[in-house]
């Protein structure tokens, strides 16, 4: 059984969609989740009445990405979790090529599907946001997405090892939630599928992507464009991850690249642009990580 995860926050139409995407797969051995991360409206009984068959969770503080899908983590029953983002949907047959996926790799602990963007009237080929990664550079703590924002024509038939798995789509077994745990909640927003990747690996498991299996994505229905939320967790969780992963000679040539180039960069750029929230969220999420505060305890940041 699979159990389907995916977090709601003011935006039911949108996890309508995904919820009716999920009616139509041929492969039934599912259950459903949708956690709701504090909506402005409730939207409980309008989920209940129109998707009977979804256990909904309705949290009480808004606890983030991981947060919300770990609520439905402790409550599922499956042998495999797919973790969706709200904003995806999905093409028919994907739960069952992503399942065959652990059927033929005894290894494997997480495997992502080829993630699409949602197709606009004019296109006449899907359109990738994702086909694996490579992996994070100890130097510049960057790393890129293959085959982003490149036309879909064939050039990824084969499932193959990636460095991490996307966290708009993405399928794990049970095993690897005994023995790796579950996505560290306290990142809130960005960088904890690939802080999971490093923990899944680091226990003896593989990361694939399995571009037979397909969603399309809305991207960035829930946070928009560069605001300054975005911009304080990207870097709060940019440097946050290359602490909780990497150590030594590499931590501390991150360290000298980030003061020496990033940081100057950045501030340079946003000052000249006149991006004085980006500019304080940049600075706050980046020092954040030189402060006095505990890392497992979020600090509370309010949208621009």
């Amino acid at each position: 059984m699979v159990s389907i995860i995916t977090v709601n926050y003011n935006q039911a139409a949108v996890t309508f969609a995904l919820l009716d995407s999920i009616r139509k797969q041929d492969y039934r051995d599912i259950e459903v989740f949708v956690v709701d991360n504090v909506s402005k409206e409730n939207p409980q009984a309008e989920f209940e009445s129109r998707y009977p068959e979804v256990h909904f969770i309705r949290s009480e503080t808004n606890l983030g990405f991981a947060g919300g899908n770990n609520l439905a983590v402790k409550q599922a029953k499956g042998d495999y979790l797919f973790f969706i983002n709200n904003d995806a949907e999905l093409t028919n047959h994907c739960l069952e090529k992503l399942v065959d996926m652990f059927a033929q790799h005894p290894k494997l602990g997480l495997v992502s599907p080829l993630i699409c963007y949602y197709p606009q009237e004019n296109w006449t080929e899907d359109f990738i946001q994702y086909a694996g990664m490579t992996p994070v550079h100890p130097l510049t703590a960057r790393n890129q997405t293959i085959g982003k924002k490149t036309w879909e024509r064939g050039q990824y038939t084969e499932p193959r090892p990636t460095a991490y798995a996307h966290g708009a789509a993405m399928m794990c077994s049970k095993a690897v939630i005994e023995k790796a745990g579950m996505m560290d909640e306290a990142f809130f927003l960005y960088y904890e599928e690939l802080d999971w990747g490093e923990r899944v690996r680091k226990n003896g498991f593989e990361i694939w992507v399995e571009p037979r299996a397909r969603v399309y994505h809305k991207e960035s229905l829930t946070v928009g464009k560069l605001g300054s939320l975005k911009t304080y967790y990207l870097n709060r969780n940019r440097v946050w991850f290359m602490r909780r992963n990497y150590g030594g000679w590499k931590l501390a040539a991150f360290y000298l690249f980030l003061f020496a180039f990033t940081v100057p960069k950045n501030v340079l750029k946003m000052w000249l642009a006149g991006e004085k929230d980006n500019l304080k969220a940049f600075l706050d999420g980046i020092f954040w990580n030189f402060s006095l505060k505990t890392p497992d305890k979020r600090p509370e940041v309010k949208p621009a």
